[in-house]
């Protein structure tokens, strides 16, 4: 097996504060390399991760925590998850899914994304107006995605405050350095969030509406399958964890990286058709997602190793997103890149199926910022996220100028 050069401590503060100097160190010396810590392969180079994301020989298998007992919800939500399966079973999944997405409901909900972004930029502007820091998470980043998916579902506006702890609290099982605490927390807002979920179910089979989980309940393909319960509510949590967890931090990291590259944030204010182009720059340049796990099948040959059936490769999607090889000066922050190939919403059959809302989200985001605030600052020192799979910050305190 071929050693890190530099073994990677994916807990250790320096490297989740920046990651990307110890990824082309490793980069440079191996495309794929094994990680003893974790017991699996890793791949760093945008060829090697693409392949790891699209050879079918390499799947999304899932198995259940254990104790069973212990971790009932959370299995039951990745045991049901279409990001958990291969085909044939992911290809009917994904079938239904994309039926019930296929109604418009991007393209319902644009109108109302925008208005609530301008009116949670006007309120950041107005509380900061030029003087007080105030904090893009907790102030705007963090409402709008979760908003958005709770109005998406058709989730009630009196119930919307569970959701964001409940996705908080089940994206921490992800890392690799968790507590039994958060391991219990996370089984807990399972649990609590399929119940919830069961019941809205249940009310949209008697009412229904325009909202996803109508459609999810009433969905039906030409042999007339259809969704099985479980399936349903692991659909609406994914959607939410997924969603709301990447829009977040996309928006966070995104906005951080150009604070400290000013002259890319006078750009885009002085030309706002680039805010498509800046928006896929600010997803290659710190990605909200920085691994995403694969198991062998068969023996694969990848990047000069031998993954054997059984084991586990990991595809380093913001190693790949930094590759030399794809991408030209890579380290530079630039929104007029045009040639973006990166993998933050993966790749292969597993490509995110949210995609889309997320553009929107994000482009409503950014532009109600840049139309609310003549001016953008950093007003003090971000806090980072102490986690590395999902990378995000905690605050970003800004001073918005009206």
């Amino acid at each position: 097996m071929i050693p890190a050069v530099d073994p990677l401590d994916l807990t250790a503060p320096s490297f989740v504060a920046d990651p990307y100097p110890a990824f082309a160190r490793a980069r440079a010396q191996a495309p794929v390399q094994w990680h003893e810590g974790l017991g699996l392969w890793l791949a760093f180079t945008h060829a090697e991760a693409n392949a790891v994301l699209r050879d079918r020989r390499l799947g999304r298998i899932w198995t259940d925590k254990e104790p069973g007992d212990r971790f009932g919800s959370f299995n039951l939500i990745h045991r049901n998850a279409i990001l958990e399966m291969e085909p044939p079973n992911h290809t009917r999944l994904r079938r239904l899914i994309t039926s019930a997405f296929a109604r418009g409901h991007v393209e319902r909900l644009r109108p109302w994304v925008e208005e609530l972004a301008g009116r949670l930029a006007g309120e950041l502007v107005e509380r900061s107006d030029g003087a007080e820091p105030v904090d893009l998470l907790t102030g705007m980043a963090e409402q709008l995605p979760v908003a958005v998916i709770a109005e998406l579902l058709g989730v009630p506006e009196a119930d919307r405050p569970l959701l964001r702890p409940w996705s908080n609290a089940i994206v921490k099982m992800y890392e690799y350095d968790r507590t039994r605490q958060r391991e219990d927390d996370a089984e807990r807002a399972a649990d609590e969030f399929v119940g919830y979920l069961r019941e809205l179910a249940a009310d949209r089979r008697q009412h229904p509406g325009e909202d996803l989980v109508s459609h999810l309940v009433s969905v039906r393909d030409a042999d007339g399958d259809k969704l099985t319960e479980d399936e349903l509510v692991t659909t609406c949590i994914l959607l939410l964890n997924a969603g709301h967890e990447a829009t977040v931090n996309v928006t966070g990291n995104g906005l951080l990286a150009l604070l400290r590259h000013p002259d890319q944030l006078a750009r885009l204010r002085a030309d706002r058709a680039l805010l498509p182009a800046a928006l896929e720059e600010l997803m290659r340049f710190d990605p909200p997602l920085q691994l995403f796990e694969r198991t062998a099948t068969a023996d694969v040959e990848l990047g000069g190793v031998t993954v054997a059936e059984g084991q586990k490769i990991a595809a380093l999607l913001g190693a790949a997103n930094h590759d030399p090889a794809v991408f030209a000066e890579p380290e530079t922050l630039d929104i007029t890149r045009t040639d973006n190939p990166h993998i933050s919403f993966g790749a292969g059959i597993h490509f995110c199926i949210g995609a889309p809302l997320a553009r929107v989200e994000l482009q409503a985001t950014f532009g109600a910022l840049l139309d609310r605030a003549s001016g953008i600052e950093l007003g003090g020192e971000p806090v980072r996220r102490p986690e590395f799979v999902i990378r995000g910050l905690d605050t970003l305190p800004i001073v918005l100028t009206p």
